[in-house]
């Protein structure tokens, strides 16, 4: 008996090798079910590590504006904002030493501006992401995040 032959009797003739559709469709189940139980879990995660980002921004603002407060005496005014860490306001022009911020002021995690305020309600100063809304109050990840 040679190879062809013996290679030939194993294999049934005109019946080729694959997977059944029910094998198939077995399949694509798991991975949806899988996908709708880790998904949620992700996506919340992704939500959770916005907001910490937007608390480490607001702790390096604040270190850069108590810089700014023992170079020029006192913080920026409101009307001066986060920008004042980066260029001399003109009422404090001589005293100032920055810049104070190594690149541009970020945008929040949600692409909106903080909100600088001073003095503020809680302090002397009051730094303000309005969180994923863009808009006051809010619940969750719409909540606002402030220092």
């Amino acid at each position: 008996m040679n190879l062809v032959q013996r290679h030939s009797s194993n294999a049934r003739p005109g019946r080729q090798r694959g997977f059944t559709l029910l094998e198939l469709l077995v399949v694509i189940v798991i991975i949806g079910l899988l996908a709708s139980y880790v998904g949620p879990k992700y996506f919340s995660q992704l939500g959770k590590s916005e907001v910490t980002i937007a608390r480490a921004q607001i702790e390096a603002f604040e270190k850069s504006l108590d810089t700014y407060r023992l170079d020029v005496g006192r913080f920026p005014a409101t009307d001066e904002g986060l920008a004042a860490l980066l260029e001399a306001p003109a009422s404090a022009s001589l005293k100032w030493n920055g810049p104070y911020l190594k690149k541009v002021v970020p945008l929040d995690p949600w692409g909106h501006a903080y909100q600088y305020r001073a003095p503020g309600a809680k302090g002397d100063f009051d730094i303000i992401s309005l969180g994923r809304d863009g808009q006051p109050g809010g619940v969750g990840e719409d909540a606002d995040i402030s220092n």
